[in-house]
């Protein structure tokens, strides 16, 4: 039998998957059928993570009780403290991420070893593994903002929602109304998106039986490449080179001449305006009426915007999600080699989501090859090479 090779498993399928659905024409993108417009509207990143892991809205006492469960287990040891304070500081967030989430499983050992019957049917010990990732995720980035600074970290509080105590955890003061509803909408937008890179890679290491933590490990280390994770900082820079609106059209002229990538447009599933970056846009907007003014940032992303529009859009090139997401976390003092850590703080629920899909009905991941080696040959010793 033949195969056909298709680089980078383009548009192969690699599962089926009931999580989430994207509609590259239309521009949508839905969580268990939900359009992410109304979530980020009208919902918080407990209850949307409670949804892609268990696959329904919860009620009231669901919801209060998993808001519980995460609040318990925002604290970790002050052994992961201790070796945070090791790593270099210079070194980059997600390479101390990948490094911390990775060791949670010694640290928090004797119960994350699956077995082939184990883990597809004991939903407690998969729920519970959950809710320990998705609240130490947050904790352990940011603890680092204070830890590669030379202070010790925050301790997180009980009286915050995930939001709330992540910026607060992260900044050192607590956020107002406007700056938790940015960063909970923009953790439900990234919590989830089919089976990109790092979620793929996660289930490839989940269908080995792996322990949860390193499926994360995983995950993380995928999302760390820049051509998956980092377009946002690369946003930013690229706004700060061109520097105010009126350089737009002459830097673009220069970009598209020497046919480099204008960071922040495109995506390969989207033919429209990503969702999720139209949210973003509308959400720096109220930001900019708080404020008084808009930056002159986001004035530049704006005329940057309307430029691309012109001349890529009939190519179905857009803004996706990561054009207007690091300006914001700019506007709220958060340094740009956080914002794929971030990401990562997001797209657990959606990772542990495919984690427990994957073991409820699991086979290991073993893809073919098209060989194109030499054909079988003799060896020849040393001596007469």
């Amino acid at each position: 039998m033949t195969s056909q090779y298709l680089p980078g498993l383009a548009g192969v399928p690699a599962t089926k998957s009931n999580i989430s659905d994207i509609d590259g024409e239309k521009g949508l993108l839905a969580y268990r059928g939900y359009d992410i417009r109304v979530l980020a509207e009208q919902s918080t990143f407990e209850e949307t993570s409670l949804l892609l892991l268990d696959g329904s809205l919860p009620t009231s006492d669901e919801l209060a009780e998993f808001d519980t469960q995460l609040k318990g287990e925002r604290r970790v040891k002050y052994n992961i403290r201790e070796m945070m304070k090791y790593l270099p500081a210079t070194g980059h967030p997600m390479e101390m991420l990948q490094t911390a989430v990775a060791s949670l499983g010694m640290f928090y050992g004797g119960e994350e070893v699956l077995t082939e019957s184990y883990g597809s049917e004991d939903l407690y010990y998969v729920h519970s593994m959950s809710v320990k990732i998705i609240a130490r995720m947050a904790t352990i980035v940011a603890m680092w903002e204070h830890v590669r600074n030379g202070y010790d970290p925050i301790e997180p509080r009980r009286d915050l929602s995930h939001a709330e105590n992540f910026l607060y955890m992260l900044r050192g003061y607590e956020p107002d109304e406007l700056e938790s509803r940015i960063m909970d909408a923009c953790l439900i937008m990234h919590a989830e998106h089919t089976i990109n890179a790092s979620t793929f890679a996660a289930m490839v290491c989940a269908s080995t039986l792996a322990s949860p933590f390193l499926v994360i490990a995983a995950a993380i280390g995928t999302l760390a490449g820049p051509l998956h994770g980092g377009a946002n900082q690369r946003v930013v820079s690229m706004l700060e080179e061109i520097g105010r609106p009126e350089n737009v059209k002459d830097w673009l002229d220069m970009k598209q001449g020497e046919k480099e990538v204008i960071w922040g447009m495109g995506h390969r599933e989207y033919k429209t305006k990503d969702p999720r970056a139209t949210i973003l846009q509308k959400m720096m907007m109220e930001w900019a009426e708080k404020h008084g003014n808009l930056s002159p940032m986001f004035e530049t992303a704006l005329a940057l915007e309307e430029a691309c529009e012109e001349r890529l859009g009939p190519k179905g090139v857009y803004p996706n999600v990561d054009y207007y997401s690091g300006i914001l976390y700019t506007e709220m003092g958060i340094p740009p080699d956080q914002f794929t850590p971030i990401f990562a703080v997001s797209r657990i629920a959606g990772w542990m989501a495919h984690w427990r899909e994957q073991l409820s009905d699991n086979r290991i991941f073993r893809p073919t090859q098209i060989y194109t080696g030499e054909a079988p040959r003799e060896y020849v010793s040393i001596d007469k090479r």
